[in-house]
């Protein structure tokens, strides 16, 4: 168990992972990267560094080192070791605790850093930013995905629903992110940090050129175009998994009784399979260049 950021250490949360990873591929039109990451890479002479931060089941990582063999060193960080074995080369992974004033690389070290998924794990986000751009060398590239914590049902996010006082065909759905936002509330975590990425990039002075994207993914079965329905199966699989994997959050967080808890989940997992509305998350997509010190 993952007692950082509550989420479990096993074969499902590895699984997870790396369907998270293949959606956002699909959702970036079969990329890993935005940004000018490839010239980033040509102008070096000597390989780039690369760091990949909260890495996960690996995926990206090892993406990364097989398109740029013989080009970049790839290093994959996360506080759980669940990362394989048989990997690129150029691919390494370490343990480390990313939600830390002093993250264990030295300044200017990378070309590239990446991260994704990290704001729940993150109590100090404007602190982590600062350390990102401690670590990037002058004209390096940061981007980060996050996932917006207010789930979309019908094109509209669930807590606008709430507060007009609307009901919805999911509330099994409804109230399990609604207790989960209250335990993130409760570690400190800012639920809005990834709609707020741009201005706290722009506040920490060690970043230009920010550019932010949105991406809505679709969860289920009910969009027609064929790229969009394979995200939302994708999707879908994810939330399959991620679910259960809140019980360890919400029960050590909510206060509430642990049939209650248990009884919630099943509730969102019974509109998970059942919904008859239109669910889906928005990602936040950003990139910023480091910008070079002043003469």
């Amino acid at each position: 168990m993952n007692k950082r950021y509550m989420l479990p250490a096993d074969a499902d949360e590895v699984k997870r992972s790396e369907l998270n990873h293949r959606m956002i591929q699909f959702l970036l039109a079969g990329a890993n990267y935005v940004g000018p990451v490839k010239n980033i890479i040509s102008v070096n002479s000597a390989k780039s560094d690369i760091l990949d931060m909260g890495t996960g089941g690996g995926n990206w990582a090892m993406d990364i080192a097989d398109e740029f063999e013989g080009r970049v060193e790839v290093i994959g960080v996360d506080l759980a070791p669940v990362q394989p074995r048989d990997v690129p080369a150029n691919c390494t992974f370490e343990l480390c605790d990313l939600d830390q004033y002093d993250i264990p690389y030295p300044d200017g070290c990378f070309d590239v850093v990446h991260a994704r998924c990290m704001h729940h794990g993150i109590k100090n986000y404007p602190r982590f930013l600062l350390e990102v751009s401690r670590m990037l060398c002058p004209g390096g590239i940061f981007i980060i995905i996050e996932p917006d914590t207010d789930p979309i049902i019908n094109g509209e996010f669930w807590t606008d629903i709430w507060r007009s006082g609307r009901e919805t065909r999911v509330p099994g759905w409804v109230a399990l992110w609604r207790l989960y936002h209250i335990c993130l509330q409760g570690k400190g975590i800012d639920l809005a940090a990834p709609k707020r990425l741009r201005n706290m990039l722009q506040k920490t002075g060690g970043f230009a050129k920010v550019v932010t994207q949105q991406a809505d993914a679709p969860i289920g079965f009910w969009p027609q175009d064929d790229t969009q329905l394979t995200i939302g199966q994708q999707s879908w699989m994810q939330n399959d998994l991620l679910l259960p994997g809140t019980l360890p959050l919400l029960l050590s967080t909510s206060g509430q009784p642990r049939e209650k808890v248990i009884d919630m989940v099943k509730a969102a997992q019974h509109d998970l399979y059942h919904s008859r509305d239109k669910l889906a998350t928005r990602f936040h997509v950003v990139h910023a260049r480091k910008v070079y010190p002043k003469v």
